[in-house]
């Protein structure tokens, strides 16, 4: 697609990847709500239990993740993602199926979910290295908007209709949507027909792996920008871990929320993510596409901090207050950073860049789901929820004490000044 092109949506390829990736975004988010709610109600998980749930599907990233970056950007992309959507929907279907014939336990779920962890690895490696190719590099943060901004309504409704399906059909059968949804993935990655480059090959022998992956970190903890986000990113990321332990265990039993209400929750306070999706671009030019990356986690985060005080009735509210401001700063935060690495790094490191920021941002991940669960067990789930959203409020600090010296960095070109050259 041409810098000319009227609009994002006049690509055939751009609306496909759109769609592929609104539907499994949906599945996600309506499977979001039931795996839980599948542990926590119907296996009788407890808090240490669901914290290993979380823990098992993000375990890859910390293993796998440097390597899969360097493996990546051997091989075209669009085939890794394929067959990372095709894994991801049979090893979910086998849930439903176990459910069916009553051989259900918490050790498959562990299993499907350190599996399908091992295939996002890779898919999400991918993902944010094609992106360019199918748009153009100079479009990404548009790009990224838009897909964020449909994406985001399945995050708006695919709480609220998992919980509902929870409810009618049982948190089982809804894992089946997730798979289906992933196959439609796969489908529509399958009918895209922009050009994908060769691989990048400089050399005439094959080139070590421990190489390819040392010259990723050096591109990204050679970089202020780079390095400020991604030790922020690790530290939210963190936080959220945490909370994921408990989040279930907290609107279900301290609450007292039926799973149709959960999910209203928090369908209602994911609304403003579509909003920040919206508005991204327009904040970015405004603020400058550097700067709005701290700015947004500096407002938004203290907000987030309030769902921990919720209390049986309208004090309920203060949840979906919580989850629309962090959702908001989150979304906001994220398109603006993804869409910096994008343009700053070139293409033929870009997977590398990409899994070393992933790894960074995801390897504590399997630590604070069990940090989460543990504290769920000690001291409660609203407390431990305090102790997430404290984390929370040190980001924008790790951001403002890491890019001293390029804070008043506002846009690309000054950002591109203090980024280092790829390594020859």
């Amino acid at each position: 697609m041409t810098p000319s092109s009227p609009s994002l949506f006049a690509s055939r390829d751009f609306r496909l990847l759109l769609a592929g990736q609104t539907t499994s975004q949906l599945g996600a988010q309506i499977s979001g709500v039931a795996l839980p709610l599948l542990a926590v109600v119907t296996l009788q998980a407890t808090p240490f239990e669901v914290g290993m749930l979380g823990a098992a599907s993000t375990i890859a990233f910390a293993v796998l993740g440097l390597p899969a970056g360097a493996w990546v950007d051997r091989v075209r992309r669009r085939p890794v993602l394929i067959a990372s959507d095709l894994v991801r929907a049979l090893l979910l279907a086998t849930i439903p199926a176990a459910a069916l014939l009553g051989a259900l336990t918490m050790w498959q779920l562990l299993l499907v979910s350190l599996l399908a962890g091992v295939a996002r690895v890779f898919f999400d490696v991918g993902y944010r290295s094609y992106l360019p190719s199918v748009i153009g590099r100079d479009r990404v943060l548009a790009g990224n908007s838009s897909l964020e901004f449909v994406r985001a309504s399945g995050q708006v409704a695919g709480p609220a209709l998992g919980g509902i399906l929870v409810s009618l059909i049982g948190a089982a059968s809804v894992i089946l949507v997730q798979a289906g949804s992933f196959a439609v993935s796969a489908l529509c990655l399958l009918g895209i027909r922009a050009p994908e480059a060769a691989p990048h090959d400089t050399s005439t022998r094959p080139r070590r792996m421990r190489t390819e992956v040392a010259e990723g970190l050096a591109f990204v903890f050679g970089s202020r920008v780079l390095r400020a986000t991604a030790l922020a990113s690790a530290l939210g990321n963190f936080s959220f871990a945490i909370a994921s332990a408990v989040n279930m265990v907290f609107l279900s039993r301290t609450l007292g929320l039926p799973p149709a209400l959960i999910g209203l929750a928090i369908a209602a306070g994911s609304i403003t993510v579509m909003i920040g999706a919206a508005f991204t671009t327009r904040l970015s030019r405004a603020v400058g596409s550097v700067r709005i990356v701290w700015l947004s986690l500096a407002v938004t985060a203290p907000l987030s901090l309030l769902g921990a005080f919720a209390q049986p009735g309208w004090w309920t509210l203060l949840i979906v207050v919580g989850i629309a401001a962090g959702e908001f700063g989150q979304i906001v935060y994220a398109i603006t950073q993804v869409s910096v690495r994008q343009q700053v790094c070139p293409d033929r490191i870009l997977g590398r860049v990409n899994a070393t920021m992933q790894v960074i941002v995801m390897g504590l991940f399997p630590l604070g789901a069990l940090i989460g669960g543990v504290l769920g067990d000690a001291i409660g789930a609203r407390w431990t929820l305090i102790v997430a959203g404290g984390l929370l409020l040190v980001c924008p600090a790790v951001l403002w004490t890491a890019l001293r010296g390029v804070r008043e960095v506002s846009d690309l070109p000054e950002a591109a000044a203090v980024t280092p050259p790829a390594p020859a």
